[in-house]
């Protein structure tokens, strides 16, 4: 299971399908999604998808369940095949981006019994774990769990972990790479409201911070209002892209969610500072 999801995260990295490598735009973008569109099976998941992330922004993916959010990120790591291109600015040393990726969820047997450390140091070090942590491993491990506010998880077992705790683990797995782009998928289903607020807090003061680019997708409209910098509102189609003020109105959501969703007062949900989500819940969608 471990293995597997570190195997994930290495192609995450390492997209197999082409991205062009070449800058996003004129105008400072990092991501430049262009007629994107994806069909499995016989279904258009995304249909000539265009749109952008601005370079150091917090970008969130909106939709209802089955929209394409999930498969958008997917493409961008390049995990499923597409027509369209999809380009991305250079890193900051010039060279081709590193993307660092938080799934929405990992399938965790509880009763392993495996630390936090151990969880981080496994992919670095090639002595089995049975014999230890190395030191210099387990300083690593702590350097990437301090910033996350999560250096005292590090003896706590995996499977005894909270939601948020299991995310901030994945978030400092994810830092690890040092990237230009931080990507998540829903990084914070199944966490109360006060971990999620705790979260977001965390996500903006590492992307200040670090000064990467964050793309997320959400369900959560009232924390994409209040911490999103720029919003892709999507059902399979681009409905709506900008600042969350201007994109988010009654009638992108009811282009997207419904008529049923458009009767909700957008000036209500960007001051409720609460939970305001759709159905959770959309697989791969």
């Amino acid at each position: 299971m471990f293995a597997e999801y570190l195997h994930e995260r290495t192609r995450a990295m390492k997209p197999e399908t082409e991205i062009t490598n070449e800058p996003a735009s004129a105008d400072g973008a990092a991501v430049s999604f262009r007629d994107v569109t994806v069909v499995l099976g016989n279904q258009t998941v995304l249909d000539r998808v265009t749109a952008t992330v601005p370079r150091g922004s917090c970008s969130a993916i909106v939709g209802p369940n089955g929209a394409g959010k999930t498969t958008l990120l997917l493409a961008l790591l390049g995990r499923i095949p597409y027509r369209g291109e999809i380009r991305l600015a250079p890193g900051t040393d010039g060279a081709r981006p590193r993307i660092g990726y938080v799934p929405q969820r990992l399938a965790l047997d509880r009763g392993l019994p495996m630390t936090v450390l151990e969880f981080l140091t496994m992919g670095r070090q090639r002595l089995p774990l049975w014999f230890g942590c190395r030191r210099r491993y387990r300083e690593t491990a702590m350097e990437l769990l301090r910033p996350v506010k999560a250096d005292a998880l590090a003896n706590r077992k995996l499977g005894a972990l909270s939601g948020g705790e299991l995310q901030r683990v994945l978030l400092a797995l994810a830092l690890g790479e040092q990237p230009d782009l931080l990507a998540l998928d829903e990084p914070t289903a199944g966490v109360d409201f006060d971990g999620e607020h705790i979260f977001c807090e965390l996500l903006e003061s590492l992307r200040k911070r670090y000064g990467f680019t964050q793309l997320m997708v959400s369900h959560d409209l009232a924390t994409v209002m209040h911490h999103a910098t720029h919003v892709i509102c999507l059902n399979r189609k681009v409905a709506a892209e900008g600042a969350p003020a201007s994109a988010i109105t009654n009638e992108t959501l009811s282009a997207i969610f419904g008529l049923h969703k458009g009767l909700v007062d957008v000036r209500v949900v960007a001051g409720a500072g609460g939970n305001c989500r759709a159905k959770e819940g959309d697989g791969h969608a």
